[in-house]
């Protein structure tokens, strides 16, 4: 469940002005995401954490904190969800940017202590519902590294009103 970056700098501002305005939401997000290389070996990971959701302006903001499950301790994903596609920001030990747009291709790099890398996704399906504070969002799509094909994947989130 690897994906890429772009502005770094963007998820500090979106937290930042969030964070002033006091409206956001306590939500549950659960996260399944699957990776099946070219032997056919599927990895599949589950994540399910408390993140907070704000609307504005017609886009969604579901910000959470990765987990040394997710293999991202120390870094912070956001979530900004559009009328027709999303995009996945994080930042901190791991630094990445990635939009998911249907049937398009998106590049970036995904950045860590280690180095970088260049990635791209061909987004090959992608749904998205929200319903008040609910929100949910399933994606297909396949991984390239340095043009190299490497998966395919599937993404599927659920953003639920804490109760």
């Amino acid at each position: 469940m690897v994906v890429a970056i772009g502005n770094a700098g963007e998820l500090g501002y979106n937290i930042c002005m969030l964070a002033k305005e006091h409206l956001m939401g306590k939500v549950i997000v659960t996260i399944i995401g699957t990776q099946t290389d070219a032997s056919g070996d599927e990895n599949r990971l589950e994540l399910v954490t408390a993140g907070t959701r704000h609307d504005k302006n017609g886009i969604s903001y579901v910000t959470y904190h990765e987990s040394e499950i997710s293999g991202m301790e120390g870094t912070t994903t956001l979530l900004k969800v559009f009328g027709d596609h999303f995009a996945l920001i994080r930042k901190g030990a791991v630094e990445q940017h990635l939009e998911f747009y249907p049937d398009r291709k998106c590049d970036g790099r995904y950045i860590t202590a280690f180095g970088a890398m260049s990635l791209s996704v061909y987004t090959k399906r992608l749904d998205m519902v929200s319903s008040g504070k609910n929100l949910s969002l399933d994606t297909a799509y396949e991984l390239a590294i340095n043009d190299q094909w490497q998966s395919s994947n599937t993404l599927s989130v659920s953003v639920l009103e804490e109760e």
